[in-house]
């Protein structure tokens, strides 16, 4: 029988505003679907976060048995500067500055992308489309749209008309805004707008012949409105109506209103039956912001390099730091908080490594199955991570008094009691045990050290101790690699 048979599974839905039992549209299978990254620069803290409060959700809903079709989006056009209607695209705007490619841009940042999310143990997504690759369905749906009356053509651009759609449909539903509200707070639109209401958005964006990236559609040679690639994305993949969409709470208006929206003028029904909110992470009690210089990497937490951290952190040790807090909650980080979140770490792990070392009893004086549904009572109660970790660290307590033998445990429970926690630290979390960098760091210094040997021993010609040292290190799963700028090394 699956776990999800078992367990009362909870999420909070910000469409309603409250906690509600999750039932998936066909049993024992779950879609869903979170906005990706807009790939113009290297993916900042604020998105990890984001990404890795889904990835705990699609972890503990493959725990539970479930069959997850995880759709995460690449965006690589039509978001334009001001995430309005106006502006320049941000990809092109960066090729242009950088004198690129728009897909050079593209393909840098989603390198980047894949790899930090690989440093932070991510799974990866079922499915990784990109905006580019849907431009067909895209366009599809925009006609579908047209022909139900909701949008219309101005200028070689096609708008939603939100004041029409809203006589019949509740647009504001998910940000909890009033339309009446909404008109009353704009100004009307000069005559250089092609809109007929301030409120109205766009679905497609006739190219100026300056816009690089293009594509003809029966309206202009254009490109798709930032909203509507996840609307073409996650229903080509989910269908038109599915279990899960994600995000970051600021993408809740405009642009997952607007996704409900091009939904339901396009298919008549609601999309998603759960929308998910992470909340954000600030630096030192401020905003992130590359453009004030409170902003931290990712990459500058394990490589160093940044003048808010004291020390380099393993990437689990920033992971484990940020599950301390709800993803509904806001998060400050600071490099108090997570030298604090290190130690914490580093106890956990301790003891996880003595689990072997305790010796079982006839009987248990440790009521291991209640602690069992703690934990699973925790990440039931809307993933609640900070829960889970306070019950972990109750096991620590538990395994430290078996230890002193003031606890006793059968080996049936100790074997469960193992199982339980290896399963919520390692697949639930996606932790590593990897509990510094120092380790790391001595590491990098021997190998360099071996690389200086075997310099000197090809320079006075000893090539035989100089393939001794590389075929030595080959063995060890140590790479090395010679190049014009001399050697580097990689560790399988």
């Amino acid at each position: 029988m699956p776990l999800y048979q078992t367990q009362n599974l909870k999420i909070y839905n910000s469409l309603s505003g409250e906690k509600e039992v999750f039932v998936p549209l066909h049993e024992g299978n779950v879609g869903m679907y979170v906005c990706g990254p807009t790939v113009y620069s290297n993916v900042h803290l604020g998105n990890v976060r984001t990404f890795m409060s889904f990835d705990v959700v699609f972890r503990y809903l493959l725990h539970l048995g479930y069959k997850v079709r995880y759709v995460r989006n690449i965006t690589d056009v039509g978001h334009v500067v001001d995430d309005e209607d106006e502006g320049e695209d941000k990809i092109a705007k960066k090729a242009r500055v950088e004198k690129l490619e728009p897909m050079e841009i593209v393909q840098r940042y989603t390198v980047d992308f894949h790899e930090i999310l690989k440093e932070f143990n991510f799974l990866p997504p079922s499915i990784e489309p990109t905006a580019t690759g849907h431009i067909i369905e895209q366009i599809e749906i925009i006609k579908k749209i047209i022909e139900n009356g909701i949008g219309y053509v101005s200028n070689g651009s096609v708008y939603f008309d939100v004041q029409k759609f809203n006589k019949t449909h509740n647009y504001g539903k998910l940000s909890g805004r009033n339309i009446e509200d909404m008109i009353a707070n704009t100004r009307e639109l000069d005559g250089q707008s092609d809109k007929r209401n301030p409120q109205d958005f766009a679905l497609w964006k006739r190219a100026e012949p300056e816009h690089i990236m293009r594509w003809p559609s029966p309206w202009s040679d254009g490109f798709p409105g930032w909203h509507l690639e996840c609307t073409a994305m996650s229903t080509k993949y989910l269908g038109n109506h599915f279990d899960i969409h994600g995000g970051g709470m600021d993408l809740k208006f405009p642009h997952h209103e607007c996704e409900i929206a091009q939904n339901e003028a396009c298919t008549g029904q609601a999309p998603v039956n759960y929308w998910m909110h992470a909340n954000m992470l600030t630096l030192n009690g401020k905003k992130m912001a590359k453009s004030t210089g409170n902003n931290i990497l990712p990459r500058e937490i394990y490589a160093g390099g940044s003048p808010f951290l004291s020390k380099k952190y393993a990437p689990s040790v920033a992971r484990f730091f940020m599950l301390q807090a709800h993803y509904r909650s806001n998060l400050d980080f600071t490099d108090d908080a997570i030298a604090a979140s290190e130690k914490g770490f580093v106890r956990l792990m301790d003891a996880y490594d003595t689990i072997n070392e305790i010796i079982p009893s006839e009987k248990s004086s440790l009521d291991i199955q209640a602690w069992i549904d703690a934990c699973y009572d925790a990440m039931n109660d809307d993933f609640n991570t900070p829960i889970l970790i306070a019950q972990l660290f109750e096991a620590v307590r538990y395994i430290n008094l078996l230890k002193e033998n003031k606890e006793t445990i059968t080996s049936e429970d100790l074997k469960l009691f193992s199982k339980t926690i290896d399963n919520f630290l390692f697949d639930v979390l996606g932790l590593t045990n990897e509990k510094s960098l120092e380790n790391n760091d001595k590491l990098d210094s021997v190998v360099n050290m071996l690389i200086g040997m075997r310099n000197e021993a090809r320079a006075n010609k000893d090539f035989a101790l100089s393939d001794k040292i590389r075929d030595q290190l080959t063995n060890l799963g140590i790479n090395l690699k010679d190049g014009k700028e001399g050697t580097t090394f990689s560790i399988n």
